[in-house]
Parts: structure tokens; C-alpha cells; sequence
């Protein structure tokens, strides 16, 4: 007896169904840069609807939720768009160097050992309290725990770690050296994004109120009456608008850090593969750890040359325009759906910010640091550059650039930080 034939139509309805809208790469890379060009248009609109609906919806956040939508309404296919790769590959690296090389170490020991106490208690806040507040969680749901493969909760939060300590750029990094999923990672990039942003608001709310804080702290605030006026002076020797000798440096740079790292992550992997087989748990055998590695470190090593005064023409704004475009290629890649299912990753995202603020303010309290500098601190690690000139700019416009300034050490930190972290939650899951 014949097998029942299946009506043409429902074949064309299921090759419509399974085959996305567009699936040109190019074609894709167009709309996603369209979005993010909407996404910072509005963003810096002067009306006053979207005045409104920024101070709610994060533009981060719309980077990320916007492609997801094209994936989710399949319009296009993230999973099997290459353009992932790419941006991780080449991008990332790029923007790694160029967002690192214009960290100033001497300039940020000369705003005081209280700023750098702080900045790195906040690195410290991350490292332990995911760990810890993973095992609070555990405690009551132990499922939790010794979940195998790429959704197990603990990859998911190493993505989170490097996000909070050094940014989107060093999230990526994690999500790639410990092999998170693409379903975890989603829900863990929800997670990100709506902890950190209350964490930013609390802040900015503390900020209103500095001075009565400092005053009841017994604070000193004399060294940022002095800081204000040097952070100005440095800003107004050092900026200068591009020109293309400026940005053909700046991608030379970029690009050319990005080709030895990849050169090195080749000749460096195999060698511990063959020789030091039991280090693959420390990520000694992922390609990508390497590149990422190089790419940090060389940057770090240009900021004592002069390369680094490519900053004045705009070398971190190039990096961050790269890592916008992977932010947006990491989104196409979201399941908008895992919200709804990811009401326990905000209990472990909440309790490890607690534990963050916590150590902070009492740190903070401990040495009678001005607020400011608790503040920065944290934001630099847990918001970034995209938000930690923000908060400084909260407590006086000139401020911004030492957010910046801290926020490029954490891009720094970051990438090593956020693995030792990974390694704990590790041991843990």
C-alpha cells in the first residue's frame, strides 16, 4: 500500500516556515546595522517621547532585543548566519585592543588608592558572589547543579561575570571559552541587562544625594574637587577630530593586533594540547582563549607607548562600533521566549548583585571613600564604558572621562578576572 501523498501546499507552507526571509549574510548585516543606527539615532533624540522611553528601556538592551525579534519571527536564521563568528573572530579582538590601549595605569594611581580599592573590590564582589549566590540557590534547588552540556547554569553565568566585570566584549569572550549555549546565554543576557540596570539606577539615585552621604561618612572629598579640574585639562590637550591618517592607524591597529592573535592562538593551542593535556580545564586548549589573551595583553602593552594617544582621535569609539555590531550579531542568536522562563536566573542575578553592593558600600564605609568613587568603582565594572561615565557624570559632568578611564581598566581585568570566575562556578556546577 502506498504511502499517502502530502498535499503541495503543506510542503510550500513547510519550506516557508523553515526558510527564513532573508538569508544573504550581507542582506542581514544591513538590517542589523539599520537597527543600531535607529537604536542610537533615538536614543540621542532630543523629543520628548524618547527622551521618556530611554530612561526605561535600556538602548543596550534594544541592541540585543531587536535582532532576537528578527530571529524569533523568522525573518532571518541566527543559528545559521556566519555572522557571529565573524564579529567573535575578527571584531571582538579588535575592539578588545582598541578599547584596552587607552587605559592610563598612571593616571588612574593618581586619583587615589580609595578609587582603585574600590574598582577592584568590585571585581572582587563579582569573582565570589556568583559563586556563592549559585550555591544559595542551589541550596533550595539542587537541579541546579551537575546539569552536562552548553546549558548548564554555571557556563551561563560565566558570560554574566565577564560582563560585569569587563563588558560585552569580555561576555562574548566567556560565552565562547566555556562553551555556554545559545538558550542559557540568552537568559543570562536578560539577566545582565535588567540586574545591572536597576543596580545603575540605585546609583544614580545615591548620586542626588552625595553630598549628605559623604558628609555622614566623615568622607574626605578634597581630591575630587582637584580631579574635576584635571580631568578637564587632560580632555581639552588630548581630543581632536579624526582625520583619515587617524582612522587608517586606528584599523591598522585593530586589525593588525587581531591577525597575530590569531597567528599566536594557532602555533600556542597545539602545543599545550600535545604537551599539557591535563590543562584543558583551564581553557589552555581553546584557540579562542589564546586569541583573546593576545589581544588583551598587547593592548595593555601599547598603552605605555604612544599609540595610545590614538584615544584623542577616537580609537575607543572604532572599538565600540565593533562591538555594537556583535552585541547585535549575538542577539539574532536570542530566544525572546527564555524570559519568561528564566525567573530563577534573576533570583541568582539579584543575590549576586547584593553580595556586589554589599562588600562595596562596606568597603566604601570602611576607608570613608566618597560616594563618588564607590560608584564609579562599581559601575566600571558592572556597566562598562557604555555606562560607568554616566554615574560619574552624575556627580559633575567633567567626571565622566575617570568613568571611562576605570571602565577601560575592567576591560582590562576583565577577560582574566571573569575566567578565574568561570573556574570557581566550575567547581561549583
Amino acid at each position: 500500500m502506498s504511502a499517502p501523498s502530502v498535499p503541495a501546499q503543506d510542503i510550500a507552507a513547510q519550506v516557508v516556515t523553515n526558510t527564513p526571509i532573508f538569508s544573504n549574510d550581507a542582506t542581514v548585516l544591513g538590517i542589523i546595522s539599520i537597527l543600531l543606527g535607529l537604536v542610537f539615532y533615538t536614543a540621542n533624540s532630543q523629543h520628548s517621547f524618547w527622551r521618556k522611553f530611554y530612561m526605561f528601556v535600556p538602548s543596550v538592551l534594544l541592541c540585543y532585543f531587536l535582532p532576537s525579534l528578527l530571529n524569533t519571527f523568522g525573518l532571518i536564521d541566527g543559528d545559521k548566519s556566519q555572522l557571529y563568528y565573524v564579529a567573535s573572530r575578527y571584531l571582538l579582538p579588535a575592539c578588545l585592543v582598541l578599547l584596552t590601549l587607552s587605559v592610563d595605569l598612571k593616571a588612574i594611581a593618581k586619583l587615589g588608592n580609595k578609587a582603585v580599592i574600590l574598582f577592584f573590590t568590585g571585581t572582587l564582589g563579582i569573582v565570589v558572589g556568583g559563586p556563592i549566590a549559585l550555591l544559595v540557590v542551589a541550596t533550595f534547588v539542587p537541579e541546579l547543579l551537575g546539569v552536562e552540556g552548553p546549558n548548564a547554569v554555571w557556563r551561563g553565568m560565566t558570560t554574566v561575570a565577564g560582563s560585569w566585570i569587563g563588558g560585552s566584549a569580555n561576555q562574548a569572550a566567556m560565552k565562547e571559552i566555556y562553551d555556554a549555549g545559545d538558550q542559557m546565554f540568552s537568559a543570562m543576557v536578560t539577566v545582565d541587562v535588567i540586574v545591572a540596570n536597576l543596580w545603575m539606577a540605585v546609583l544614580l539615585i545615591m548620586s542626588a544625594n552625595a553630598k549628605a552621604i559623604d558628609t555622614k561618612a566623615g568622607a574626605d572629598t578634597r581630591a575630587i574637587d582637584e580631579l574635576k579640574e584635571k580631568v578637564k585639562t587632560f580632555e581639552d590637550k588630548h581630543a581632536r577630530i579624526p582625520s583619515l591618517h587617524d582612522l587608517m592607524l586606528i584599523l591598522a591597529v585593530g586589525m593588525g593586533v587581531t591577525g597575530f592573535a590569531h597567528l599566536f592562538s594557532d602555533n600556542i593551542t597545539p602545543y599545550f594540547v600535545e604537551n599539557f593535556p591535563q590543562l584543558d580545564k583551564f581553557s589552555f586548549h581553546s584557540k579562542f582563549f589564546w586569541m583573546i589573551i593576545f589581544a588583551s595583553t598587547v593592548g595593555l602593552i601599547l598603552s605605555f607607548t604612544k599609540v595610545r594617544q590614538l584615544e584623542g582621535a577616537g580609537a575607543s569609539k572604532v572599538g565600540a562600533a565593533f562591538l555594537y555590531v556583535l552585541i547585535a550579531t549575538i542577539g539574532m542568536k536570542m530566544d525572546v521566549t527564555m524570559i519568561a522562563d528564566a525567573p530563577l536566573y534573576f533570583v541568582i542575578g539579584a543575590i549576586w548583585m547584593v553580595i556586589h553592593a554589599s562588600l562595596m558600600l562596606f568597603v566604601a564605609k570602611l576607608i570613608k571613600a566618597p560616594l563618588f568613587y564607590m560608584a564609579v568603582g562599581s559601575q566600571a565594572n558592572v556597566g562598562g564604558a557604555a555606562s560607568a561615565p554616566i554615574v560619574a557624570a552624575a556627580f559633575h559632568p567633567s567626571l565622566a572621562p575617570v568613568g571611562v578611564m576605570l571602565a577601560v581598566l575592567g576591560y582590562t581585568v576583565g577577560t582574566y578576572t571573569a575566567w578565574l570566575c568561570g573556574q570557581i562556578l566550575q567547581t561549583i556546577g
